[in-house]
């Protein structure tokens, strides 16, 4: 069933949610990744607060048991979403979990988020089960800048590199989108702004998404490591020119709080991961996507 975006502002935290005491839990179901973006150090730890980080991969046979008691501590979680630690459609763990927990929790909103290189070939499987809403991040619609951020793909057991990877990555991220949207699923766009190789196309990918059926972009400041370290962190005005270019085709998400694979809770209110999963949460700031 499609839902409305004043429905998702009410009641998931990513669409503005938090501001109403929806809560959400991600369940850290998913570990392998099928794209080497040149900001993402990713890694499984206890120390980083970011996207596509948690401190332990859980099986879909366990999400209910932590869902369980999530909902003990934070009634108002409105959400069950994967969001990594690598990407949801690389393996089939978050689509199991979903099944799984579809019987027992209903009344959850289910949430995914991936890089969409299997987006295309997988929609299907993403409409069995049900999904509510997907996060994309498309940082490029156009190869050659794609190609300054990601340092290879893995598709079909190759590696393809360069501007050739990054063809193949947008096609299908980009037939992904419409096919999913044209289903009835609400679908956000993240985007990583990386001044000076993508910060002037921002335009250009909001007005592609919004044609394609996407409903929300979210911006999300590039925090400068890896490969990338040398390039300096967003500046609010770069931040603010890059939201007002998309706010010119598509509806803008302002309050990402940049949350982990396992995070618990109402987004910059109240955080209970360490209690669900029982990890140390000892943060050390740094990015990647999920």
């Amino acid at each position: 069933m499609a839902r409305t975006i004043e429905e998702l502002e009410k009641n998931h935290p990513c669409f503005g949610g938090c501001k109403f005491n929806a809560g959400r839990i991600h369940l850290p179901v998913s570990p392998g990744c099928n794209i080497a973006c040149k900001f993402c150090d990713r890694s499984i730890n206890d120390v980083e607060q970011r996207p596509g980080v948690t401190s332990k991969v859980i099986s879909p046979d366990e999400a209910n048991t932590f869902i369980d008691r999530a909902l003990e501590l934070v009634p108002t979680i409105k959400v069950a979403g994967i969001a990594g630690p690598g990407d949801t459609l690389a393996t089939d763990f978050a689509f199991e979990t979903f099944r799984k927990i579809s019987g027992r929790h209903p009344e959850l909103l289910s949430c995914m988020s991936t890089n969409g290189l299997l987006l295309y070939e997988r929609a299907d499987e993403l409409l069995e089960v049900g999904i509510d809403t997907l996060t994309v991040t498309v940082n490029a619609v156009d190869p050659e800048i794609e190609a300054k951020l990601n340092d290879f793909i893995i598709f079909h057991g190759k590696k393809y590199e360069g501007v050739e990877g990054a063809r193949i990555l947008i096609e299908n991220q980009l037939k992904g989108i419409k096919k999913v949207a044209d289903a009835g699923v609400t679908i956000k766009i993240n985007t990583v702004l990386v001044p000076g190789i993508n910060d002037e196309h921002i335009s250009e990918i909001a007005r592609t998404v919004k044609e394609l059926g996407a409903l929300m972009y979210n911006i999300i400041p590039l925090i400068p490591q890896h490969k990338l370290s040398g390039i300096p962190r967003p500046t609010c005005e770069q931040l603010e020119k890059a939201r007002e270019d998309a706010e010119k085709y598509i509806k803008v998400f302002r309050h990402c709080a940049h949350c982990r694979a396992d995070a618990v809770g109402v987004p910059g209110i109240s955080e209970y991961s360490k209690l669900v999963y029982q990890n140390r949460l000892n943060v050390r700031e740094t990015f990647s996507h999920g």
